[in-house]
């Protein structure tokens, strides 16, 4: 009898540690799938973002090369030209190379993403160059011209060179324009946590740098962020603002103060009226120039 008991003791204390350690393994299975369904989620997320990134690389890269062909244009100094349409092959090249590689591969992504701001940097140097040729040009043509004293054919000369100057002028202003880049758009709860329902949605946050241009004035500057609906509505009644001759509203606007270095700019826009699914589109503008723009698609 007494062997019995012992033996109904023995197996109770084996079965209890047994239980607890069943109850430990299926506790931490549940943690782990848990944990692997919320990385998974974030994994997703964070490809949607690089692949957004990467599209706006390929838009700045092909805006580039396309102005180093309008350059080419107007000028006729052989040696400038040849330097322009090499670099315009160069950026031609790094853009085939961007839309080959996939936005997963990290370490391609920023290499192409340093070669493109020593691309844009380049581009400026050209565009000063060319303005400081011209301004040469037309100092020299107009002292050619009073030696000669041919007074029609200095009005006609001017007058070419004043429409080169316009030209060049306007490339100086593009060179000086502000950038908006890593634009997001993030849906925000009423905890002030992102959320990809739309339903849910109490804010919009948006995010973007104003990349670093040594071209541009300083000093303080007025960011206008237009956020337009699915059914192509301005949402909110932010301030307004000049843009091509017209007045635009935004949705809401902040004055940073800029010193050519990069900038980085986030602004919060509460919900104050029914959102729709589809796709919002988020504009910026500063200094009556749209710098930036991106579309995002809730659900």
């Amino acid at each position: 009898m007494q062997y019995i008991e012992n033996s109904s003791v023995m197996k109770k204390k084996i079965l209890i540690p047994v239980i607890l350690a069943a109850v430990l393994l299926l506790g931490g299975i549940a943690y782990l799938a848990l944990t692997l369904h919320k990385s998974k989620q974030e994994n997703k997320e964070m490809q949607e973002l690089a692949e957004l990134d990467k599209k706006e690389m390929e838009n700045e890269y092909q805006q580039f090369a396309n102005q180093y062909s309008e350059m080419r244009t107007q000028i006729n100094n052989d040696s400038i030209v040849a330097q322009l349409t090499a670099e315009q092959q160069k950026t031609e090249r790094l853009l085939k190379e961007l839309k080959n590689v996939k936005s997963t591969d990290a370490r391609e992504i920023a290499r192409l993403k340093r070669e493109l701001a020593t691309v844009r940097a380049v581009l400026r140097s050209y565009v000063l160059e060319i303005d400081s040729l011209n301004r040469l040009n037309q100092n020299l043509t107009a002292e050619n011209t009073r030696v000669r004293g041919q007074y029609e054919e200095a009005t006609r000369t001017i007058e070419g060179l004043n429409t080169e100057k316009a030209s060049l002028s306007q490339k100086v202003a593009i060179a000086a324009q502000l950038d908006a880049v890593g634009i997001s758009m993030t849906a925000m709860d009423k905890r002030g946590h992102s959320t990809s329902k739309l339903k849910k949605c109490r804010a919009f946050q948006v995010n973007f740098s104003i990349a670093k241009n040594v071209t541009a004035p300083n000093g303080m500057k007025t960011i206008y962020i237009r956020i337009t609906s699915p059914t192509g509505s301005v949402l909110g009644s932010g301030a307004s603002f000049s843009y091509e001759n017209r007045t635009l509203q935004s949705t809401m606007s902040k004055s940073i103060e800029y010193g050519g270095r990069e900038t980085p700019v986030t602004a919060y826009w509460n919900v104050s009226e029914a959102l729709t699914e589809g796709t919002y589109n988020v504009s910026i503008f500063a200094d009556g120039n749209m710098i930036g723009s991106r579309s995002f698609s809730f659900k």
